[in-house]
């Protein structure tokens, strides 16, 4: 199918953005980053601006580091990274601080698509759309991370449940609101484990754990699925089932097995591939599996590096 038709503008600057979707705003402007989910949806009749908006060329966006690295400049301090909104996938998988301090992001990042999406491909065009059995949302609610964006009021900081609506409202992404940067809070350790959908390569399930421990017990756990529902979600009681508790494989295996409690099989997302049963069914499976991860790093005593692989 073919595209609509519509005026296309690119930015110079985030300032440049801001202003040209507010002067476009009755022909229902759309943001263009990456493109992986603004052009299926142009093609398929889903989405028929009359105006796109193209902010790939604006540097102010990209890279990562402490915050000086993007637009905001503001320093976001040693306990957590700055990550631009236009940094591709392939720029997270590189990064040795995001390796060391937010591996629950780069697990996911590895599992992502292919090698020509994760150069082009943006972590904030892939949050921003959150498709439902998107990789980068979970890690990044599991993660604690915040996503700050701009607009016509001016810059605001939103908690990533927020962002994506996982705390069950809508998501809080206002009209005319351009993402800049999201900033993830280091932690000590984490892993995604994700079933690949065999139609879409997105999650059929997906599971993001980060654990934080304090000899040898695990003193905080935050762990999210995606691939389940039209949103992803904290899985409540697998947390609740870590946290006090020793780091041990019973630990893991007892905790991991209240990954389904969070969710009603008749709420989960069903297709000709998996139903909502299976998909809750699974979710035991790739807790465990994301959770093993985590406790590997904790046992190796930092973040630690490597991919996720696709484990089936």
């Amino acid at each position: 199918m073919f595209p609509p038709q519509f005026d296309y503008h690119r930015a110079s600057s985030i300032d440049d953005a801001l202003e040209l979707l507010e002067r476009h705003a009755a022909d229902d402007p759309r943001i263009l980053a990456g493109g992986h989910s603004l052009l299926p949806d142009l093609k398929n009749g889903r989405a028929s601006p009359r105006a796109l908006v193209d902010i790939g060329e604006i540097d102010a966006l990209r890279g990562i580091g402490s915050g000086a690295d993007v637009e905001s400049g503001a320093d976001s301090g040693a306990d957590e990274t700055a990550i631009g909104a236009l940094t591709t996938y392939a720029d997270i998988l590189e990064s040795d601080r995001l390796q060391r301090h937010a591996p629950v992001l780069t697990d996911a990042t590895s599992v992502l698509a292919d090698l020509q999406i994760r150069n082009r491909g943006t972590i904030g065009g892939n949050l921003t759309a959150a498709e439902p059995g998107a990789d980068l949302p979970a890690a990044t609610l599991a993660a604690d991370a915040t996503v700050r964006v701009r607009g016509p009021d001016g810059e605001r900081a939103i908690d990533a449940a927020a962002f994506l609506g996982a705390d069950g409202s809508e998501p809080a992404l206002r009209e005319r609101e351009l993402v800049t940067e999201v900033r993830v809070p280091h932690v000590e350790a984490g892993g995604y484990a994700k079933k690949t959908h065999p139609a879409s390569g997105y999650a059929m399930v997906g599971v993001a754990a980060v654990l934080e421990t304090d000899d040898g017990t695990i003193t905080d756990a935050r762990v999210a699925a995606t691939g389940v529902l039209e949103r992803v979600v904290r899985l409540a009681a697998v947390e609740d089932a870590l946290v006090g508790a020793r780091v041990e494989s019973k630990t893991i295996e007892a905790a991991a097995e209240r990954a389904g409690e969070t969710i009603e099989p008749a709420d989960a997302r069903s297709d000709d591939h998996a139903s909502g049963e299976f998909r809750v069914h699974l979710l035991s499976t790739y807790a465990e599996r994301a959770l093993e991860r985590a406790v590997d790093r904790v046992a190796a005593g930092a973040g630690g590096t490597g991919t996720a692989g696709d484990l089936e």
